[in-house]
């Protein structure tokens, strides 16, 4: 016997067919998709209410987020609830500007075309819970 024709050696198999190393995408497509941001000045307004409340230790924790189409600024009362409010700006459809929106829990609470227009709304909202929650609690008879 040969050296090449040894019992134990293993044969040589066909090597895999090669696959494409990477998905080539045209940079067109991707511009072309919606994505919405705060300015600076947006997330500045918003900072400045979000560690308002954070200083009376009513809110601990918020989170942004971006969607196709939109982006949301959230504020949490505790790190594991659900977000109390929600500020979301859509992508602009005509106009130059998106349209904001505000949530609290998860429920539609106001819009408009400008975020302090929104904001104002967020505002009069945490007053009137300040009153419910500054009000003598009411005692039933019984």
């Amino acid at each position: 016997m040969g050296k090449t024709d040894a019992p134990n050696m293993p044969r040589l198999r066909e090597p895999p067919p090669r696959l494409p190393m990477a998905t080539v995408t045209r940079l067109s497509d991707h511009r072309r998709q919606r994505r919405v941001f705060f300015s600076r000045a947006e997330l500045d307004q918003l900072l400045q209410i979000y560690s308002r409340e954070v200083m009376r230790g009513v809110w601990r924790d918020y989170a942004i987020d971006q969607r196709e189409g939109a982006a949301s600024f959230s504020v949490f009362r505790h790190s594991l609830e659900s977000p109390l409010f929600t500020v979301v700006k859509s992508a602009p459809e005509e106009s130059r500007h998106g349209t904001y929106t505000l949530l609290h829990r998860r429920a539609w609470l106001a819009a408009g075309s400008t975020l302090p227009d929104v904001l104002a709304k967020l505002e009069r909202e945490m007053r009137r819970g300040r009153r419910l929650a500054d009000a003598p609690a009411m005692l039933t008879p019984g």
